[in-house]
């Protein structure tokens, strides 16, 4: 009994290891996802557009009014002023004063008005960044999943070279112990399944790398495993769709983050640059106060002075100030402002340009990249199909003995290679292919492999 009870949690205990030892398999959309919540470029992009909303706040309150209060106290010596009757005291005294003021500017030209618009686009212009940042990591993220897919792709192609290889092998091994074979064949046979066998192992720490490379684009902790769910490339079809250059512009014009970003940031510009010209007008603003305060001579004469609540009282005072300032000269720091604005409204506008031409050439160049990758991929595939037959028509003669070591390897590398050529194509396709459709929605979710 005790040794059935103890085979028993032997085999539990080894049941847990094989199911925690099992790697989790990301699939695409998992990567994605998990970089837009973790990657830490994101976050602090993010912050950026926070800040930009602070000074957007701050910018608004700027139209209300200051309110402001405050005491002091101080202690005297020697020779002072009485502030109840204005005399003069060589008595030590004490005084203690409160006040409420408050400001508002009532006209500035309408720099105010103007930084509040201009920090609204701002705002929008972070997150079109936020956009821009996010799209930007996953492409990144979408090209090395790829990068992955074709490394495990070409690591199991040589696993099938080298399973080819060794399956020759025995067949000659057993042909030589039975005197039908010559002991040289089975040497080269070794010598080709060694070079698999080489090809094998590069193929794997290929992968490794990829994989070592994704997972620290994720972000992911130290020490995390980390590996992809395969995805059956067989089930992706390929339409036979041709892509327009100007038509696809003409929706990356309208929808691409990068375009808009830059258009949020030409309009504050050129909201600052009003804000600026706002300086040479006049400005009129209004300030008002009320103070009060309390006042006592320390001394050894028995004084008669009014108590705390009634000074008070009867000292309380209140002023409104109404103030015009007209600039006149300033040490030219308006005109330069003014004209630094000017500057940058200009370098924005012409950086919009630029960016649409720059965009324009990378839609050129993506679409005649996919209508010639089309070609290149029915062609691999066409080329492939030819080699497997050749292959399998070399194969055969060589298991007859009518072709040597020689052309028979040659057969299995050209089939090698025909079978990586043909995985690359269609992968480079599916890459251009969700480029475009992320020039012509200018979102990520189109981007994900369903």
């Amino acid at each position: 009994m005790k040794k059935i009870i103890w085979i028993t949690i032997m085999l539990m205990i080894l049941g847990f290891q094989e199911v925690s030892s099992q790697v989790k398999q990301w699939t695409l959309e998992e990567c994605i996802n998990y970089a837009i919540v973790n990657n830490i470029g994101l976050q602090r992009q993010k912050l950026q557009t926070k800040s930009a909303e602070v000074d957007l706040v701050k910018s608004k309150m700027d139209i209300v009014p200051t309110l402001n209060m405050g005491s002091d106290a101080n202690l005297q010596f020697g020779r002072s002023v009485n502030p109840v009757d204005n005399s003069i005291s060589f008595e030590q005294n004490f005084g203690n004063q409160y006040y409420l003021n408050s400001s508002m500017n009532i006209f500035t030209g309408f720099v105010t008005m103007n930084s509040i618009s201009a920090n609204k686009f701002m705002v929008q212009a972070g997150l079109e960044s936020e956009k821009i940042a996010r799209n930007r990591l996953i492409v990144d993220i979408l090209g090395q999943f790829y990068q992955i897919l074709y490394a495990k792709g070409l690591e199991n192609a040589s696993k099938m070279q080298l399973d080819l290889s060794e399956r020759q092998l025995f067949r000659i091994t057993k042909m030589v112990e039975t005197g039908k074979e010559a002991q040289s064949k089975k040497l080269e046979i070794e010598s080709r399944v060694s070079a698999d066998r080489l090809s094998y192992v590069i193929a794997q720490n290929t992968t490794s790398q990829a994989i070592t490379t994704m997972k620290q684009m994720l972000q992911l902790q130290p020490g995390s495993d980390f590996d992809i769910l395969l995805p059956d490339l067989n089930s992706i079809l390929m339409p036979d769709i041709t892509f327009s250059t100007d038509s696809v512009y003409a929706l990356a014009s309208v929808v691409l983050p990068r375009l808009k970003e830059i258009t949020f940031e030409l309009n504050a510009a050129k909201k600052q640059y009003a804000a600026s010209k706002g300086y040479i007008s006049p400005r009129l603003s209004v300030q008002g106060q009320v103070y009060t305060g309390y006042y006592n001579v320390i001394s050894e004469n028995d004084l008669v002075q009014d108590p705390f609540k009634t000074q008070l009282k009867n000292n309380n005072s209140q002023y409104l100030n109404l103030t015009l300032s007209i600039p006149i000269f300033n040490n030219y720091s308006t005109g330069r402002n003014i004209k630094k604005a000017k500057l940058k409204r200009d370098d924005t506008y012409l950086r919009l340009e630029l960016e649409k031409n720059n965009l324009y050439s990378e839609i050129e160049n993506a679409c005649l990249n996919y209508n010639r990758g089309k070609s290149e991929f029915e062609a691999s595939l066409a080329n492939l199909e030819f080699n497997k037959k050749s292959f399998n028509a070399v194969e055969k003669k060589f298991e007859s003995g009518l072709v040597d070591v020689t052309d028979y390897t040659v057969a299995k590398t050209t089939l090698f290679s025909a079978e990586t050529e043909a995985l690359r194509t269609k992968l480079q396709l599916i890459v251009r292919k969700l480029a475009i459709q992320l020039y012509s929605t200018g979102e990520y979710e189109n981007l994900i492999m369903n």
